[in-house]
This record gives C-alpha cells, structure tokens and sequence, in this order.
C-alpha cells in the first residue's frame, strides 16, 4: 500500500525523523495562510503516488506570495504526466506547501527488504536526486549497501557506516545516525516494506533533512494498523484492483488483449510468460485463490472485462486445494450469465481435470479446451 508525500513526512515527524516544515491542503484559498506561515520561499508539491513529479511540472519553488498562489493554481486540479504514472498521468487533487530550505548536497537512503538475504537492507548513495535505477546501472559503485540482521536490528555502527559512506561530517552526521535508527524502527513497527528518501539533503547549516519521503506497506499487514489502512486514497489505484480487493481476488491491471484467470501466484506469472512466448499479450494479473467457486469466477471474468482492451480470456486451472469440476461449473455459470461473446480458453489440470472438461463440453458455451499451458496460450492468440 502507498500513501502521499505529506502522509509519510508526518509518519516521519512522529519517528523523529527531521523534515521541512508544511502542511497539505486541497483548497486554494489556504495556500497564501500556510505560505505566510513558512516564510519568503516556498515550495508548492504536487500529491500523487507517483515519482517524477519535479519533471512533469508538479514541484515549483516559489520566492513571494504571488508566485505562490499561481504555482498552486497551476498545479491543483492539473493532470499530471511523469515518467511512473503512464501517458494517462494522475489528477492532483492535493497541494503540500512547504518550506523552502538552503540545499547544500543532495543524496539518496532507502530502507528495503532484500529478497536474497530475506533481511532488511539500507541503500546509500552520494548520487542523490537521481533515479537509483539510473544510478545503478551507470556507476554500481556508487551505490553502498548495508544489510540489516532481523534479529538485532539495526546497530549503532551500522548507522555510522552510512553515514561515513555518504562522506556526512560534523552535526550533519550527527542528526544522520539518529535519523537511520528512526528508520529503521519504522520500517518494523508498521510492516513497511519501502522507506525511501530521495533527496536526503544537508543543508547550509550543517543539517540533514528528508527533503521527500516515500513509504510502503506490506499489503498482507496492512489490516493489523487501521491507523496506516486509515492513510489510503482510493482515488489513487487503479479501480478495478480496487473491486478486485473486495473479492480477496489478486489482480494487476496490464496493458494487453488477453485476460488471464489463474490460480496460484507462480501459475499466474507463468501462464503471463507463456502467453507473451506465444505472441501475446496478457492484459491483467489475476490469482483467484484456492476458494473459486461460481461467486469468485463470475466476479473474476466482471473485473476483467471490464478492459475494453481484452479480446479473449484465458483459464488456467491446476486442481490441487481446488477441484477442477468445480471451477469448471463456476466459469459455465459465469459465461452463461454474463452472455460473454469473446474467446474463452480453458485449461484444466489435476483434481477431477477430466470431469471439468466434460461439464465445459456439455454446457451451453462454446469453450475452446487445451491440455497444456502451451496449447492453450496458442489457442487463445490464435482465437483473437
């Protein structure tokens, strides 16, 4: 789960994690009050949940009133097009309004969970204000890497090593340390699973800030902090994920023709790359889990085409904690209630896998049967 800018600067304050001084607001007749309060230079903040907002026009520093005034007016209500949020872009909706502040370096710091070590991991690096990614790919070496023992946590030393890697001396140092430990300590205490600060800035007076804050949650924790379920803006994901939530369903929105309904993670990014191998393309992730039954497929085949991109489906069911006749009644019930026109694919392997396929033959659909996961992916290419 995201949350904004202004939300994860406050999670930071609570944390004792240093940043600028601003609030948020959505009314434009607050934006001079709020300034007014900061001083001459203010910066006026874009508030989506997406990267590269300095570069779409969403950040604007401002040195007086005015300029102020016509940076929100400009920015509120726009939609915004950066490099994350696709050609689409994202309605702003929200204004931070924040200090401006006397930047004299600029680095990155991040907080992730390393899937290698299964341990969480700090990421320095002196190229601060970049893409990391960029950074990562044109000068590795740039980058400092401090792996974290669960079973400890974060120690002293390893702060101090972060901070000697970014080359920070004197009182800069000094608040740095803190700040990693506070990090840290956030990152466990709310099951997050990013901590980002990009740009990790020292200022003229030898002091370090969080000059942005990005944080992520863990989605399978989220439930157990109705204080960070409280922060998430629906308005911010994509609708039919959303639904698809309601339903325990998994489901990520694509870009492609063919829908995919699944069950199982690993099945679901398989039957993706099958069906890319066999020159398609799959326009949405979708686990139905090991509970389908009629309710779940038929709320499953509503989330999928509801994408007018999708010309044909494709099912691709290993019957092991669910039986296969059983899906196969829920997608001949779905269909036929739905009065769903294009292709639909079915591969059914495992538990009672025959059976199914004779419920599939006999319903009133036609449906298009494959045995492999091969065989069915060539069939629903070949079917759109």
């Amino acid at each position: 789960m995201n949350i904004h800018e202004y939300q994860a600067k406050e999670l930071f304050r609570q944390y004792g994690i240093p940043v600028p001084d601003g609030e948020a607001t959505d009314k434009l007749a607050k934006v001079p009050a709020i300034a007014k309060k900061l001083g001459k230079v203010v910066v006026v903040k874009a508030q989506i949940h997406a990267g590269g907002r300095g570069k779409g026009g969403g950040v604007k520093v401002t040195k007086n009133l005015t300029e102020t005034k016509n940076a929100a007016k400009k920015i509120l209500g726009m939609t915004l097009v950066t490099p994350q949020t696709g050609p689409e872009g994202k309605f702003v909706k929200k204004l931070l309004i924040e200090e401006g502040i006397d930047i004299k370096e600029e680095y990155y710091v991040a907080l992730l969970l390393d899937r290698d070590t299964s341990c969480p991991v700090f990421i320095v690096s002196q190229e601060g204000g970049m893409e990391i990614e960029e950074v990562a790919d044109k000068s590795p070496e740039k980058i400092f890497r401090e792996v974290i023992d669960p079973a400890v946590g974060l120690m002293p030393f390893q702060a101090r090593k972060l901070a000697f890697a970014l080359g920070l001396t004197g009182n800069a140092f000094k608040m740095s340390i803190k700040t990693f430990m506070n990090m840290y300590k956030l990152f466990i205490d709310k099951d997050c699973s990013q901590v980002e600060v990009n740009p990790f800035v020292v200022t003229g007076d030898d002091r370090s800030l969080s000059a942005d804050a990005k944080v992520n949650f863990d989605d399978n924790a989220v439930e157990r902090h109705p204080d960070i379920l409280a922060l998430r803006d629906l308005d911010e994901e994509e609708p039919a994920e959303v639904e698809a939530s309601k339903y325990n369903l998994n489901f990520v929105k694509l870009d492609g023709n063919v829908g995919c309904m699944v069950n199982g993670a690993g099945l679901a990014m398989a039957t993706m790359d099958v069906i890319k191998l066999s020159g398609g393309n799959p326009a949405n992730f979708l686990d139905v889990g090991g509970g389908a039954n009629p309710t779940t497929v038929e709320n499953a085949f509503r989330i999928i085409l509801q994408d007018k991109n999708v010309k044909g489906v494709l099912i691709n069911v290993f019957g092991g904690i669910v039986r296969c006749d059983r899906v196969a009644n829920g997608v001949a019930a779905a269909v036929k209630k739905m009065k769903i026109s294009i292709p639909v694919v079915v591969r059914l392997s495992g538990t009672n896998a025959e059976l199914g396929k004779k419920i599939l033959e006999d319903s009133d659909t036609k449906f298009i049967t494959a045995t492999s996961l091969a065989e069915a992916a060539k069939k629903v290419v070949k079917a759109i």
